[in-house]
């Protein structure tokens, strides 16, 4: 697994935390409008950061799953060599 995951993630943060600060700032609408706005990207920032970190986390489990299966048949295959 590579380092690169966790710098899209970082960056699809950092640039969700940005553009909702420059939102508030640069917002026309009245304050009920920009907190309804706020409320919504957040649930669609926080529905991406789940998809992610879950799909991530599928990753990794499949990475682990790998690992322990080249232990299992490298044990299988000592202790085969070892009956000999």
């Amino acid at each position: 697994m590579s380092n690169s995951g966790g710098k899209v993630l970082f960056g699809f943060i950092f640039g969700a935390a940005v553009g909702v600060a420059a939102g508030l700032l640069f917002a026309p609408g009245s304050g009920d409008e920009t907190r309804k706005k706020v409320t919504e990207k957040s649930k669609e920032y926080t529905d991406e950061l789940t998809k992610q970190v879950n799909t991530k986390f599928d990753e990794l489990k499949n990475y682990v799953g790998d690992l322990a299966d080249d232990a299992r048949a490298k044990v299988k295959k000592s202790v085969a060599e070892a009956d000999k």
